[in-house]
């Protein structure tokens, strides 16, 4: 079986990894709390690397149910 290619789960995990914590800084703006970059990275690496996770077992999980 050929490897996943890393482009299909880690680009959308950064993205939505991106659009969330985006969001979730938005919502503090609204607030009126001021932006944290540690913050920010932290929902975007956690979210994201959540998301390229799910991503990876899934696409894993696609390619055992088509052979």
């Amino acid at each position: 079986m050929e490897p996943i290619d890393k482009k299909k789960y880690l680009y959308p995990g950064a993205f939505a990894g991106l659009v969330f914590a985006g969001v979730m800084a938005a919502f503090d703006y609204n607030d009126d709390i001021l932006f944290s970059i540690s913050k920010f990275l932290m929902n975007f690496i956690l979210f994201g690397g959540f998301m390229a996770a799910i991503n990876y077992f899934s696409l894993r999980k696609a390619r055992k149910n088509k052979k």
